[in-house]
């Protein structure tokens, strides 16, 4: 069997060694696709909770949340931190 020379282009082989594997690139496509579907679903969803808000608002007044009344400790009715005070 013969084998025949081929031409090397090095333009060529300069480009496929700077290019990532084309494994990769797939790889990465689809875990564009998955976040991105899964960033729709989300958003079509809703929020998990509307009723909850962060600790940042102040004032609500409520049970959940920061009311503004002190430390944690303090608004625990009945517990004691074990020093008998």
């Amino acid at each position: 069997m013969a084998e025949f020379p081929q031409p090397s282009s090095p333009a060529g082989a300069i480009a496929r060694r700077l290019l990532p594997p084309p494994a990769l690139c797939g790889f990465l496509l689809l875990l564009a696709l998955v976040f991105s579907v899964s960033y729709a679903v989300g958003s079509a969803a809703g929020p998990v909770a509307p009723g909850i808000h962060g600790t940042g608002n102040a004032g609500n007044g409520g049970g959940g949340g920061d009311g503004g009344s002190g430390s944690d400790m303090e608004d625990m009715q009945g517990m004691t931190d074990g020093s008998g005070h």
